[in-house]
């Protein structure tokens, strides 16, 4: 491309798009909490089939996180130019501790079905998010 933009091509970027998809896949499951679904025992503890308004604005704002968390990962790979150098490559870091975090806490939880669905995920996770902060996965540019 003219000017040095970015040339996207198939597979430049796996593990940034593997990210989207779960997250996408978490953003549903919290929408459908936040509108009631009996999902309860799989988030939040477990505790709650439904689960009550207080932890449902959890789940909203856990739809936002995901979405910036999104963002910075785009940003690193360079699909996108929103936040400085540093910041994204240094975001990146703090994401996948964070997800290391989360595979910790759904480990403790009391409840079985998230222990055993979360887990995964966020192992999933805390792997592709490992890999983008590495700067695997950038994109390819023009010459």
């Amino acid at each position: 491309m003219a000017g040095g933009e970015p040339r996207v091509t198939v597979g430049a970027m796996p593990f940034a798009l593997a990210l989207t998809v779960i997250l996408a896949l978490l953003a549903l499951f919290q929408a459908a909490l936040i509108l009631g679904a009996p999902l309860g025992h799989f988030a939040w503890g477990g505790r709650h089939r439904v689960l009550p308004a207080r932890l449902r604005v959890g789940s909203a704002v856990s739809i936002l996180i995901y979405a910036l968390i999104d963002l910075i990962a785009w940003d690193r790979v360079g699909a996108v130019d929103v936040f400085p150098e540093p910041f994204s490559e240094i975001a990146m870091w703090v994401i996948f501790a964070y997800f290391v975090l989360g595979i910790v806490m759904n480990a403790v939880s009391p409840s079985k079905p998230e222990r055993y669905t979360m887990v995964p995920v966020c192992v999933a996770l805390a792997v592709l998010s490992f890999l983008i902060a590495l700067g695997m996965g950038e994109l390819a540019m023009a010459a």
